[in-house]
């Protein structure tokens, strides 16, 4: 009796799970097969794949002067990426650095970090996760972040005719295909 009592509740709680989950839900479980991004009209400034890159004048943490234009001038691409230095943007900047950096001499690898309060704790976060040799620009006031709509992981390449190639979480199958590796 008391086997079939607890059967019962187990049944009843999976069933109250069940409906929250699915009432919880408000997204469309039919979408259609229309792509909702906003349309790109090529040649325009702004942060969508497509879009030419707005200019950028940055300091990194060694207060060198970093400019998009003329790193765009010296280089086939920029590559920024976005990290909070946890584990996930680790194993992301790891797999640049020893996946796809040595195959692209001449791209320029900008690592973006718009979590530290101040230069000198980017400058820390820096060093305790080994990227001495990396180049760390500190987005105090999240310029960046929000000139190119990023997140956590987001990845943005741009050519050097300052087109945007890509936008998105970092992937590194898609980085070497949209450098043409």
């Amino acid at each position: 009796m008391l086997l079939d009592r607890f059967k019962t509740m187990h049944k009843n709680l999976f069933v109250i799970l069940i409906t929250l989950a699915l009432c919880a839900c408000n997204d469309d479980l039919n979408p259609s097969d229309s792509d909702k991004r906003p349309t790109v009209e090529t040649g325009s400034n702004g942060h969508h794949v497509g879009n030419i890159a707005v200019d950028f004048t940055i300091m990194d943490t060694l207060d060198n002067t970093i400019n998009l234009a003329d790193e765009l001038l010296a280089n086939d691409a920029v590559v920024l990426y976005f990290t909070m230095w946890c584990p996930l943007c680790d194993t992301h900047m790891s797999s640049i650095r020893r996946n796809v950096k040595p195959n692209l001499p001449n791209v320029k690898f900008l690592v973006i970090d718009y979590v530290s309060g101040s230069v000198k704790q980017s400058v820390s976060a820096q060093l305790s996760n080994g990227y001495a040799s990396e180049t760390v620009i500190p987005d105090l006031e999240h310029l960046l972040l929000k000139q190119f709509d990023a997140t956590m992981g987001s990845t943005i390449v741009i050519d050097a005719s300052g087109e945007i190639l890509m936008n998105e979480d970092y992937k590194q199958s898609k980085i070497l295909s949209v450098l043409n590796l």
